[in-house]
């Protein structure tokens, strides 16, 4: 009997608060799915990091010809065959090191008609321009700077560059917009309670009169409160499930079809499926939790059972 009173009551307070209930619906949903967008897009930018530092390489440009005439570095010249088997051999001997290729001036010129053939530049280029290079794969990427310290300003050595550090532009940015997203996140969220708080004082003062004759005859606080509770409860979990609906969609028509991402892309290694399907559970519980509890605490006061 009290079952059935509580659910009657859900859905009187739910149609006389129409409008402010969608209002929280709404709300609740667009936060919903930006903090679920934003946990997304943490995985995402840590399955990058995790695919692409483990890719990197360290470049040691060597001096050529055109090099001793205009860079600084090279003053001494080009690199010599001397200068290039010590600098192996010192490579082989560091522990930091996982494997090391070696790129001749043609295989460069190749590699960069290859790329670059369509642009000005590469019509006038010669293979005797191009840099030799060694390519060294490390087995930790954060350890860059030892090879940069070991091998930067010695004779024959033009360069040492790190291909992380371009990544880690990229990866700076794309966690300014994760974060980004969370501030809006916690705006909707504070817009929501919000409305779940004035949505619930509402129903409450439209049915004051219920409320009174039930604390006259002896209800308990927790009787009396429960179906305004439900009634957020109810409305944030609608709100939930629209925005689990929202993240199945985005990663449905956004990688896998419509825009279809994952083919236009095929650099990028993008999240499966089960990092949106682990996500939607905490969705669902927040969407509970959150509106219940604001109501919980809003009706502590208001109605000072």
């Amino acid at each position: 009997m009290r079952a059935q009173f509580v659910l009657s009551e859900i859905g009187v307070g739910l149609r006389r608060n129409l409008t402010m209930t969608f209002a929280v619906i709404v709300s609740v949903a667009l936060s919903l799915a930006l903090f679920g967008g934003s946990l997304l897009m943490s995985d995402q930018v840590s399955t990058m990091k995790g695919y692409w530092y483990d890719k990197v390489n360290v470049s040691i440009f060597l001096c050529n010809k055109s090099d001793a005439e205009s860079d600084p570095n090279c003053a001494k010249g080009a690199v010599t065959d001397d200068q290039k088997k010590q600098i192996k051999s010192d490579l082989g001997k560091m522990d930091v090191v996982q494997g090391v290729t070696y790129e001749s001036q043609d295989e460069a010129y190749k590699h960069y008609k290859e790329q670059f053939g369509d642009s000005p530049l590469a019509a006038s280029l010669t293979p005797d321009q191009m840099q030799e290079s060694y390519r060294i794969k490390l087995k930790d990427p954060e350890k860059y700077q030892v090879i940069a310290t070991a091998f930067d300003g010695r004779d024959g050595v033009q360069s040492v560059q790190d291909q992380k550090g371009i990544l880690d532009n990229l990866f700076g940015l794309l966690n300014g917009m994760n974060w980004a997203a969370r501030a809006v996140m916690a705006l909707m969220l504070v817009v929501a309670l919000m409305l779940i708080v004035n949505t619930v004082r509402v129903s409450a003062f439209s049915r004051r009169r219920e409320t009174g004759i039930m604390r006259l005859v002896g209800a308990s606080g927790f009787y009396i409160q429960a179906p305004f509770i439900a009634e957020a409860a109810v409305a944030g979990f609608i709100g939930g499930t629209v925005a689990c609906g929202f993240l199945v969609i985005a990663r449905y028509f956004i990688i896998d079809h419509g825009l279809a991402l994952s083919e236009k892309l095929n650099l990028i290694n993008f999240i499966g499926w089960e990092a949106v399907l682990t996500k939607l559970p905490l969705i669902l519980a927040t969407s509970l939790l959150m509106p219940a509890l604001a109501a919980f605490f809003a009706l502590r006061k208001y109605l000072k059972v």
